[in-house]
């Protein structure tokens, strides 16, 4: 359990997707109070995309707008929680990121994924990748950031509670 992970050290993460078939805001409700009393490291928050070969391949998918809120709400409930900013909110939005960032989000999830292998890991079509070399991408992910007013982290990127970090959490 999440539990024994947090008992041997390790840093926890939950999350959910948003816009799931039959998903009701109360279900989002429910789920942001899991991650808070879960009080997890990281909460990965991002909008279903479905897979045309999986049953449910003819869905519709989740809406930037929903779950831009819910990672508004996660913010409000999970201040110290790493929140990123999906690959799958990027591939439904080419600003989704930025969306994602102004919304709450404080981390950016790449698809770094070598070419010859992403045939491999199709979760969903369209999948966003950032493409490029490893230093284009750094300074394309760096002036995103620095757009916002924000720096780019060089640490390893723990969790700012006290019994990671040697500063308190900021917030």
């Amino acid at each position: 359990t999440l539990e024994h992970l947090r008992q041997l050290g390790y840093q926890v993460g939950a999350g959910f997707m948003v816009g799931l078939p039959d998903q009701k805001v109360e279900d989002l409700a429910e789920d942001l109070l899991l991650l808070q009393n879960l009080d997890v490291e990281m909460a990965g928050i991002g909008p279903f995309i479905p897979h045309p070969q999986t049953p449910l391949g003819d869905k519709k998918q989740g809406t930037l707008s929903l779950t831009l809120r819910a990672l508004a709400a996660a913010r409000l409930l999970i201040p110290c929680a790493h929140l990123p900013a999906t690959t799958a909110i990027r591939s439904i939005d080419p600003q989704g990121w930025l969306k994602a960032l102004k919304a709450g989000a404080n981390v950016l999830m790449l698809n770094l994924t070598p070419p010859v292998h992403r045939e491999k890991y199709k979760i969903y079509p369209d999948k966003y990748s950032t493409g490029g070399t490893p230093a284009s991408v750094r300074q394309t992910i760096t002036e995103l950031i620095h757009s916002l007013g924000r720096t780019v982290a060089e640490d390893r990127g723990d969790s700012p509670k006290p019994q990671f970090q040697r500063s308190e959490c900021p917030l």
